[in-house]
Formats: C-alpha cells, structure tokens, sequence
C-alpha cells in the first residue's frame, strides 16, 4: 500500500511546488528554502538529536514546554525542531533562538525521507499531535528510530478521512512506539486507524500546561493605560477571513451600545495582514496598523495586529477574547491561553479541532460558544455590560486550566523511557 502512496505523493509533488508558489504571491516566505523540503541542507555538526516535529505555528506553541524540558532533562542531546510552515519556522526561532536545530520536514518522499535522516541521524523522532506520513515513519522503522506521538488528537473529522485509507494508517502508525493521545476518545480513534493497543496511552493535553510569561499582565496593563481604561476593549485571535467579516459585522453594531469599544483583530497568517485591514476599512471602522503604533490612538475602532507573535499581549489586554478559526469549518484554534489569562472566551460554532477543550470551558462557564453574527452581537454586549460575569468567567477558565496541567511531565515520562531504556 505504502508504495501505490509514494508514487500518488510523487505525482503530487509538482502540485504541492505550486501551491507552495500560490502561498508566495502574499507570503514570499513560501517561496524559500525549497531544498530543505526535499532534505537538502548542510548536515549539523552533531548528530543524535530528537527530532520534534511541529507542523506550524500552533503545534510549536503547543510543543514550545516540551522542547524547554527537553534541553533542560538531557543537556547533552541536541534538539531539532522540524515544521511545514514558514509561521511555524519564524515562531522556532522567536522562540529558541539558536539552542534547537531547525529545518523544514521533508515532503514524504522516500528519497527525500532517507536523505533527512542521513544528515540529522537522529535518535528519536516526537511527532506533535497528528501527523501521520507513511514514509518518515517506515524509515525510522528500518533504521530503529523511535517514534512518539505526543499531544495526538484526532478529530471526528479527520477520522472519517483517515478512515478511507486504514491500510495505510494502520501499517504507519502500528510502527509507533508509544502514542500520547489527549483524551480517551483520542485514544480510541487512533487505535480504530491503527495504532497497537499496548502502545496507546491518554497523558493529556500539552496545551493545558500554559507557561505564561510574569511580565504578560503588566503588559497587557501598559496597552490599556495608552488606550484608556475606560474602552471596551474585544481582541480575537488567529482569525481567518470568515471570523473577521462576521465579528466586523457584529461590532458595528457593539459600537452603538459602546462607542468608545476598540476591536483588536489578530488575523492567524501574516499574508492576511492587509486583508484584513481592508475588510474593518470597508465596514466603515476607522483603522489602526500595530506596526504603525501600537499604542493606537484613541479615535481607532479597529487595530490590526500586523506582526507575529504578540498575540497573548493583547489578550492580555482585553476585556473579552474570541477565538478564530470557528465562524467557518476550520475547527477552532487554541482557546486556553486566553482562559490562563483569565478571560472570558467567546468561540463561533466550528471547534472541531478542540472540541473537548471547549466542552470543557463551557461546562465550567468559561466559555460561550455563538452560532452566527447576532449572537456574537449579543454575547459581546452582554459581556461588555456586565463585568461581574467576565470575571466568573475568567476566574472558572483559569481553574480550568491549571486542574489539567500535568501532561508534560507524563510526557516527559514516555520520551526519557525511550531515550534512557533503563530510567523506567
């Protein structure tokens, strides 16, 4: 099965170059290091590293506590961190600088497979949530590299896919040494593609384990005393084209129950950046760039975040948080760093990709979740109106997350029994 995958992967290759060309025409970041796609870059000096592989900017987030312990419980491994996306690789370097190695992951191509391997020669392979290629994992299996899944998840709707093609899940993930799954249900539907039971296990959700920087607070304190205390202030996070044409929508009429309110908009991908300040311009809201002054002046109804990696600042700043990602079928994107910040969460009615951490936040009352532009209308209102709630709110969705921290540590747990055989 493995092999009729590689040619359709061969086949795709051209087209996979041309999207990568589509992405450039807004992102030129697309548009370099194509080698290192194919696995052709300097080898590092040392050889032996775990390898962490983060597909994009979200997933390095998510993984970032993993690859500090990483440094912290083997100082004398290198650490190589591999993603698909140029926001993912940007965010490795904001993040670690030069004390992990990072690349892109090769496109799955036995050829280009072996030749990543024999450059990094890597001594373990940590998969971040779910990326299942046939070929990287057949390879380290003949070259006795062991895998970890940590963080997996599969959603309802990745399963009907994966589905489709059980044969070849399950001869990819049943060379898996050990799958982390964050919950039971996840656990399940990676044993349903595949995955061997005795090497399932549930550790929970790397996300919980939030490691906030102290000075965020007071940061977020600063912006608001340069935008004035008494603003309303809405940030939404990642956000796609379909979140920000309702949330512009339900913000004008927001402003007329609070004039004075500021929307921060944060689109998820820089070549969104311009899009969507053209979208609040539009609408007829008056536009503010953060690369123009972040401290906007105080005649702004809409500021655009055109810069990576600020996102939590501004929720920090805010009185409200919406997630993106969720007024259209993407799935959501990360809602339990505004909920460590203690705020209050509002997401549209597509999560599919973090379903049980909103049933969650919701169960606690630490979330809303709207179906369409009124009810984000209303909630917005509402929770502008009455500041007791937001801080229920705020206080339960803290709660929340540090009752479930402690996946790190049972992850930690999995990769040191494989790195030191003999340590459990």
């Amino acid at each position: 099965m493995r092999k009729y995958y590689s040619l359709l992967v061969y086949l795709a290759t051209p087209l996979v170059l041309l999207y990568l060309a589509y992405r450039g025409l807004r992102d030129r970041d697309y548009l370099k290091r194509w080698p290192e796609r194919f696995a052709f870059f300097d080898a590092p000096e040392s050889a032996g590293a775990i390898v962490v592989h983060a597909a994009s900017m979200g997933e390095v987030n998510a993984a970032a506590p993993l690859v500090r312990a990483l440094g912290t419980l083997f100082p004398t491994i290198p650490v190589c961190v591999t993603t698909i996306t140029p926001t993912g690789s940007g965010r490795v370097r904001t993040l670690f600088a030069e004390s992990v190695g990072h690349v892109y992951a090769p496109l799955d191509l036995p050829g280009a497979v072996r030749r990543f391997f024999d450059r990094v020669r890597p001594r373990l392979l940590i998969i971040v949530e779910t990326e299942i290629w046939p070929n990287l994992y057949h390879e380290a299996h003949v070259r006795a590299i062991p895998v970890i899944m940590v963080n997996a998840r599969i959603s309802e709707r990745s399963i009907r896919s994966y589905l489709r093609f059980r044969r070849l899940t399950s001869e990819a993930l049943g060379v898996v040494s050990v799958a982390a799954a964050q919950s039971a249900q996840d656990a399940a539907r990676l044993i349903e593609l595949g995955a061997k039971k005795d090497r399932v296990t549930v550790t929970g959700n790397l996300k919980f384990d939030v490691n906030l920087s102290p000075e965020l607070p007071e940061a977020g304190e600063s912006l608001r005393l340069a935008w004035g205390t008494d603003r309303k202030v809405l940030t939404c996070g990642s956000t796609h084209e379909g979140d920000e044409v309702s949330l512009i929508k339900a913000f004008k009429g927001v402003l007329e129950a609070f004039p004075t309110a500021l929307l921060v908009l944060v689109p998820r991908h820089p070549e969104r950046f311009s899009r969507a300040a053209q979208l609040a311009r539009s609408a007829g809201l008056r536009v503010s760039l953060h690369s123009e002054s972040a401290d906007c002046p105080p005649e702004t109804q809409c500021l655009v975040i055109d810069s990576m990696g600020v996102l939590l600042q501004y929720y920090a700043a805010c009185d409200v948080a919406f997630v993106g990602g969720s007024m259209t079928a993407i799935g959501g994107q990360n809602m339990l760093e505004p909920a460590a910040l203690g705020k209050p969460v509002i997401v549209g009615p597509h999560t599919f990709n973090f379903s049980d951490i909103v049933q969650q936040l919701i169960g606690v009352h630490g979330a809303l979740q709207i179906q369409d532009t009124r009810g984000l209308e209303e909630v917005i209102c509402r929770l502008f109106g009455e500041p007791q709630l937001r801080e229920r709110m705020g206080r339960a969705g803290l709660e929340l997350v540090n009752s479930g921290k402690g996946a790190l540590k049972r992850t930690l747990d999995l990769v040191n029994n494989r790195v030191n055989p003999t340590a459990g």
